[in-house]
């Protein structure tokens, strides 16, 4: 299923990259194993028709889109709102990770640009 939809959404958007965040592994071992089998059908998919990978871990993601990488939940969700200019909070929890991974990615990317320009 992860992957026919993620095909979909591939033949849909013509994306180039598929920003992910990497595993974090904090209690529960059940749910990390199945985080990582899904996101590993992810990142299968994404290759497997040409995107570039890019991942990110969330320190890295919560300092690009808060500032700080101890930022809670809902503070990452309130600066995905104020940056994307929306009305209300991201809902669920999982959209509002999936666009503070986006805006970490755009950032990453703008950065590696003018690097490359630079030298």
């Amino acid at each position: 299923m992860i992957n026919n939809q993620i095909k979909q959404l591939i033949v849909q958007y013509s994306p180039q990259v598929m920003a992910i965040e990497q595993i974090f592994y904090h209690k529960n071992a059940k749910t990390v194993i199945t985080v990582a089998q899904s996101r590993g059908v992810a990142v299968f998919t994404g290759a497997s028709k040409g995107l570039e990978i890019c991942e990110y871990t969330p320190l890295q993601v919560k300092k690009s889109v808060v500032g700080y990488g101890t930022a809670d939940k809902r503070q990452v969700q309130l600066m995905v709102q104020k940056l994307l200019a929306m009305k209300e909070m991201p809902k669920p929890d999982d959209a509002a990770d999936a666009l503070a991974i986006a805006i970490c990615h755009a950032h990453s990317f703008r950065i590696q640009n003018l690097i490359r320009r630079s030298q």
